[in-house]
């Protein structure tokens, strides 16, 4: 780098004092400089491990430099051979096809390093290129090459051509380094190499403004100083390489504006002078720059419209995913807030209808959750086709109406209309496993003024009384209606403190065989004894204890219980003393994954033999899918039996005895009721009793008549073919001490 740099400084000294001695040393810096330029390029390619790019790039800036080193060598030969201070020689014409041969691979490497670019960017950058080329090279063609071409005394065709590759390279090299980000290619180097072109223009510029006077200068000070950016070039990459320079954040935009300037200035020229064929061709160069500038503007307003477009559409997106929900496309509850409170704030009744499907639990433990959201999907359809209405969902299986009222009391009649027609629409099967579902609504009409979480809350408490009621109907509200919501609420808190306090006990109904009155097994039965309200009905907590899922643990409480108890009666009074302990076992705990554990558990820790426990469950519990099913047929494979309870009156067919592992079947209070009467109603009930128990014959169930309450039931029971049964005649619930006493009672007899 320094020789070739001291090179060129040492030849402009010899030129600007007077170039003493022959002409031809100002022919000597070049190709002296090209070979030390040759040099450096050779033993980058050898030294440094450079990207395939890259090195296709620095091979083709050493076969130019060689070339350009050849071609000038063969000029200084012709010059020290004819030139003198009176008559400069041309540059022959083997020299000149090797120096043009140079500046076309220099255009050739430099045009094929790659932009560091997207395709989008692509269209762009090529007129903003098109733009500062057609800008650059108007200039130089009016400053250099036409003067050239039009002078007096003619340029031999060797310089002009040699003058017109060094342009192209020029432009070429100037619009190709604008837009390079990054790359193989270190940036500086490739702007050195690119100002290479920047010499031979103003060398042109010499010769057209100084004639035969500016060759030396050209020749001597300024041509010297490409060798020197070639070597500077090597260094540039060297350092780029060894250590990387950060990427700019983005390519030149200023270029094509500049260039646009740089276009005025021949039309200034051309404007305040004589209009020749040459000053033409540079007022066509300004015109078409300005028409692609005018192109360039269009294709920048198209981009920046396509740009808005896509910033709007992702507003809009953004918008839509915060108010509604992505599983359903509904609304959600920032959007059902945000119309609720604009509603009211305008002076305009509004009225909620707020939606929860009854057992919907129930389909995502049985059937996935995929069915689950598949269904839910279903409901809000069935919800959209309200059209007056906005529909919502609030979360889970929990939706929303809202129905603004533009004209009088519209919107508050049309509440209950709305809410058939939304339990009309799901009547119907729905989804590809034609499920059907149900839906609980509460009703409740808000006034201009009301608050939003006071209209949610009465909303929620017709939705919570309309479950009560049965499910699957709506109920508005009225003032007052919270007392006995509230009521339902608090006491499944206490029921929270009733298992922490140990205020819950378990009875023991007696079951026994009709023939002799043999005490055969027991029902476990729950009591609650409320420290204030005393003994609670099982009818009143259950369900709540059911709702807030403390049946689980108060189930579990039940069941190790009775096992306890069981073993010890066993203990007592022997093995033959009670056949069964019966335990209920409600839905919710069949869903339950550590039901057989803490079955399989209870057995083993009070060590109460797997054939003496009995888990009673209604019909509407076995018909609850897949996992419950797997559930059943693990416990029957414990060797624990499996009652139905209440058999007859759930929405089961008889199929269910086939598919369920029932080992007892227990008919329904229903059934026994008036059964000892003889008149057609009664016959019914006879009929439907003797079905059962030839039903549970034919496949082996044992069976059990429920609600006895007098003598004449359990002989007709009896007459019928039933063995054992249970009810108020047969023994009461009653407590673990009398149970006691009643099996030591029934000891004493068998011994007598």
């Amino acid at each position: 780098m320094w020789a070739t740099v001291l090179l060129a400084v040492a030849s402009a000294a010899w030129c600007a004092t007077g170039g003493a001695g022959p002409v031809a040393i100002g022919y000597a810096a070049v190709p002296l400089g090209g070979v030390v330029g040759a040099v450096a390029v050779f033993r980058l390619l050898r030294a440094l491990p450079l990207d395939r790019a890259a090195g296709r790039f620095w091979r083709g800036v050493l076969l130019a430099v060689v070339l350009l080193t050849v071609g000038y060598a063969w000029n200084f030969v012709n010059a020290a051979r004819f030139a003198t201070r009176d008559r400069l020689p041309d540059m022959p014409l083997p020299a000149a096809g090797c120096a043009a041969l140079g500046f076309l691979t220099f255009l050739w490497a430099v045009a094929r390093v790659p932009l560091a670019t997207g395709r989008s960017d692509r269209q762009r950058m090529l007129l903003d290129r098109s733009i500062a080329f057609l800008g650059c090279g108007t200039v130089l063609w009016h400053l250099g090459l036409a003067p050239m071409i039009t002078a007096v005394d003619p340029w031999s065709m060797q310089t002009m051509f040699l003058v017109g590759l060094a342009f192209l390279l020029a432009i070429g090299s100037l619009t190709k380094v604008a837009y390079l980000k990054g790359g193989p290619v270190d940036r500086a180097a490739l702007r050195l190499i690119a100002a290479i072109g920047l010499i031979a223009a103003g060398v042109a510029v010499l010769a057209a403004t100084f004639g035969d006077a500016g060759v030396i200068p050209a020749q001597a000070a300024l041509m010297p100083a490409a060798p020197a950016l070639v070597t500077l070039a090597v260094w540039a990459q060297w350092r780029g390489v060894l250590a990387p320079r950060p990427l700019p954040r983005r390519a030149n935009t200023l270029l094509p504006y500049l260039a646009v300037a740089a276009a005025d200035i021949p039309l200034v020229a051309v404007a305040t002078g004589e209009l020749r064929w040459t000053g033409r061709l540079s007022v066509l160069a300004a015109v078409l720059v300005t028409t692609l500038v005018a192109v360039r503007q269009f294709v920048a307003f198209r981009d920046n419209a396509r740009l808005l477009r896509g910033i709007r559409a992702q507003e809009e997106r953004l918008q839509h995913e915060v108010t509604h929900d992505g599983l359903t496309g509904l609304a959600n509850r920032a959007l059902f807030r945000q119309r609720l409170g604009a509603a009211l704030d305008g002076g305009r009744p509004a009225t909620v209808l707020l939606l929860d499907l009854d057992d919907f639990k129930t389909v995502n433990d049985s059937l996935g959750h995929d069915v689950g959201d598949a269904l839910l999907v279903e409901v809000a359809a069935v919800l959209r086709a309200e059209e007056r209405a906005l529909a919502v969902r609030l979360g889970g299986d929990e939706f929303a109406l809202l129905i603004v009222d533009d004209g009088g009391e519209g919107g508050a009649a049309d509440g209950e209309e709305v809410a058939r027609r939304v339990l009309d629409g799901l009547r119907e099967p729905v989804g590809e496993h034609r499920l059907l579902v149900q839906a609980s609504i509460g009703i409740a009409t808000a006034m201009p003024g009301s608050l939003l979480d006071a209209v949610f809350r009465a909303a929620d408490i017709a939705m919570y009384a309309a479950k009560q009621r049965g499910k699957a109907g709506f109920v508005r509200y009225v003032p007052g209606m919270e007392e006995p919501v509230l009521a339902h609420v608090q006491l499944g808190g206490e029921l929270r403190r009733a298992l922490d306090q140990h205020e819950f006990r378990v009875v023991y109904q007696p079951i026994r065989s009709l023939p002799d009155g043999r005490l055969v097994g027991v029902e476990a039965l729950v009591r609650w004894d409320h420290p204030t309200r005393g003994t609670v009905a099982p009818a009143e907590f259950i369900p709540a204890a059911e709702r807030t899922g403390l049946i689980v643990p108060l189930g579990r409480y039940v069941l190790h219980e009775a096992c306890r108890q069981a073993a010890a009666w066993l203990a007592e009074f022997g093995p033959d003393s009670l056949l069964r302990v019966g335990v209920n076992v409600s839905a919710r705990q069949l869903h339950d994954p550590d039901l057989v554990a803490d079955v399989a558990g209870a057995l083993a820790r009070h060590g109460l033999p797997t054939d003496r426990l009995v888990l009673e469950l209604t019909e509407s519990a076995a018909l609850r899918g897949g996992q419950v099913s797997r559930t059943l047929h693990e416990l029957d494979a414990l060797g624990i039996k499996l009652a139905l309870d209440d058999f007859g009156t759930g929405e089961s067919s008889l199929s269910l005895l086939t598919a369920f592992p029932a080992a007892i079947v227990k008919l329904d209070k229903s059934f026994v009721d008036g059964i000892e009467i003889d008149d057609p109603e009664c016959d019914a009930r006879q009929a439907v009793a003797r079905a059962v128990l030839q039903i549970a014959r034919a496949l082996g169930r044992d069976t059990v008549a429920e609600g006895i309450e007098n003598q004449a039931q359990a002989d007709r029971l009896l007459e019928i073919g039933y063995t054992f049964g249970q009810g108020y005649h047969l023994g009461r619930p009653m407590t673990p001490a009398d149970m006691s006493d009643l099996l030591a009672s029934q000891q004493a007899k068998v011994a007598a």
